[in-house]
């Protein structure tokens, strides 16, 4: 375990001059403070003071207009030293995350790190612990002599191109990435040209959340040193796939996995108490979405046809289904068995994100809810009749829709707690708003954080 003695001996030995503090807010980008090695000590006690605007600000980089924090108040952002990284991509500089912090040393009841280890900690009180992995995918970009955003390359879905064409890149963010602690679980060119899909381990709690955060860093610094472009925007090219982050879920308690029966036979053995998790995953689903589909271009992606999933279903190896139970290996099927959560992309705020699928979830297990039978076809090729057989629905159409269905979920709420649920819905909405006084003009949207 890393403490704050050990953070300062690291600095010192390592020529570390410049530490950077880094909070996600409620837009979903990472946001933060950047400190000398000489006040450190200082910051390590006691955190270093920031506007709570801060978690009023939106993924346009403006103060909600009717945010519940304004110019008025701060907040302290307060590193955790478990986090300490030295950074390989960028000289003499490390990096911390933080939680958001009250004047008087509490955890703010609006910070979504903070938060989330506060549920974390009761789920542990119990015995639980969720261990979770991050499926990002991103674009490689460059600019033709026109000023034009466009794809890397045009290379081909999986193809030997492609791994070829991104080879230098991957290779050198690979190395920065286990550098910093988080080793390669799965990498591959994915469906658009220039498009990579790029896994790291999954890990458990708050430390999976903060390694997403330090992975999209990464990404983007290793590409930028070769003058390359990197954007995890949901579907930043209107013609071609979007872009996914899927989140790989399993629950464990006293050293057993929650979502997997021992008794099952087959591929997909599922648990009695893992069907009624992913019940609770289905019936909260189109509150769900405001927190991992967060952004107005994320309902660009959110479309039949597109393998992010659009409809409330599940089913075994299904990629257009929103809960998809991954096929497990003989070798060790208990390790393997997770569910695969689909409609989330990289603009969410994976603290967040981890904390409404849990509260979900779980709210699943406590009430019993069974999801009905998988669906092992493209739902769009069902009919309606059997769609509405079966309880399954389409997903919200747009960000407006998802935040309706999210401001009047109990069950979130709760979790959240009102003042982060109710700052969050505050941004997420200004952001809508935004989009129709522009006409929903998109093209940018999202450039500055994602």
């Amino acid at each position: 375990m890393t403490d704050a003695d050990e953070v300062r001996h690291r600095v010192d030995t390592n020529s570390i001059d410049l530490v950077r503090i880094v909070f996600v807010n409620n837009s979903g980008v990472p946001r933060g403070r950047v400190v000398d090695a000489e006040t450190l000590p200082d910051v390590l006690e006691a955190g270093t003071n920031v506007t709570q605007a801060m978690q009023s600000f939106n993924a346009l980089d403006r103060l909600a207009p009717d945010g519940r924090y304004g110019p008025a108040g701060e907040v302290r952002v307060v590193p955790d030293p478990e986090t300490f990284t030295e950074l390989p991509y960028d000289d003499r500089a490390g990096i911390m995350l933080a939680d958001l912090h009250d004047l008087d040393g509490n955890p703010w009841a609006a910070g979504p790190r903070a938060q989330l280890r506060e549920y974390l900690s009761e789920l542990k009180a119990d015995g639980y612990v969720p261990e979770l992995s991050f499926e990002s995918e991103f674009y490689y970009t460059r600019e033709t002599t026109d000023g034009e955003t466009v794809p890397l390359d045009e290379t081909t879905c999986f193809s030997t191109d492609g791994m070829r064409s991104a080879h230098d890149l991957i290779l050198e963010t690979v190395d920065a990435l286990k550098a910093q602690g988080m080793g390669l679980a799965a990498y591959y060119p994915e469906y658009g040209p220039g498009q990579q899909e790029l896994v790291v381990d999954h890990d458990t709690g708050v430390t999976a959340a903060d390694n997403q955060i330090l992975y999209k860093e990464t990404v983007k610094a290793v590409a930028e040193a070769h003058d390359v472009g990197a954007t995890f925007r949901p579907h930043p090219f209107p013609e071609l796939p979007g872009t996914g982050c899927h989140i790989h879920l399993s629950v464990w308690q006293d050293d057993e996995n929650v979502l997997y029966d021992p008794d099952a036979d087959g591929r997909y053995p599922l648990s009695e108490r893992g069907r009624h998790f992913v019940g609770g995953l289905l019936d909260h689903a189109p509150a769900l979405v405001a927190l991992t589909a967060p952004t107005v271009e994320s309902y660009d992606r959110l479309a039949p046809g597109m393998w992010a999933s659009a409809y409330t279903c599940w089913g075994h190896d299904n990629r257009e289904a929103m809960v998809r139970i991954p096929s497990v290996n003989t070798d060790n099927p208990e390790a393997a068995t997770r569910i695969e959560f689909k409609p989330s992309d990289n603009t969410n705020n994976p603290y967040l994100a981890q904390l409404g699928l849990l509260a979900a979830g779980f709210d699943g297990i406590e009430r019993e809810l069974d999801p009905g039978q998988p669906l092992n076809a493209d739902p769009e090729t069902v009919a309606e009749d059997e769609l509405a057989d079966r309880n399954i629905s389409r997903l919200p159409t747009s960000l407006e829709e998802a935040l309706d269905a999210f401001e009047t979920n109990e069950v979130l709420a709760e979790a959240l707690g009102d003042a982060l649920h109710q700052s969050y819905l505050e941004v997420k909405r200004s952001e809508w708003d935004q989009s129709i006084e522009d006409g929903e003009q998109r093209t940018g949207y999202l450039a500055r954080g994602f």
